[in-house]
């Protein structure tokens, strides 16, 4: 299990290593052919992990709702976010990551409500969620690499 956690503490470093890299400026340009710009791609991994850990095994998120209502899937950046929301979602990404690894370890995920995501993959328990989440994560990691030769 602690590769799952190894995989997951890497991608967010890199995610880390952008956002500390480049300008407010740059995190919210939407380059012409995109749909959305670095800091979104960020806030989306949060608040999907935070969604597919947490909400899908019945227990509260470490972020609000209004936050993942802003970073779900199917959303875009309706604006430019401000140092303070980049701040945020900094701190998110160490401690959304802390949290979930000490609660795993901790055994406090029991029930999950099956879920299967518009990829196709039936997540079953937590530990699918976790796989997924990685997955998912290294994707949008790319999104994220490929927007700031752009910006």
């Amino acid at each position: 299990m602690s590769s799952v956690f190894e995989t997951q503490q890497t991608i967010r470093e890199i995610l880390l290593k952008i956002l500390d890299n480049h300008s407010l400026e740059q995190l919210n340009k939407i380059p012409e052919g995109f749909n959305n710009n670095i800091i979104w791609n960020v806030g989306h991994c949060v608040a999907t992990q935070q969604t597919l850990v947490y909400k899908l095994s019945g227990l509260p998120t470490m972020v609000s709702e209004d936050f993942i209502l802003k970073y779900r899937k199917g959303t875009k950046p309706e604006g430019d976010v401000s140092e303070e929301e980049v701040n945020e979602i900094r701190a998110f990404l160490l401690s959304t990551f802390e949290k979930t690894k000490n609660d795993f370890q901790s055994g406090l995920f029991v029930d999950y409500n099956e879920y299967t995501t518009s990829m196709g993959f039936t997540l079953k328990n937590v530990q699918d969620a976790l796989d997924f989440n990685n997955y998912h994560e290294g994707i949008h990691t790319g999104i994220a690499m490929s927007l700031k030769k752009l910006v």
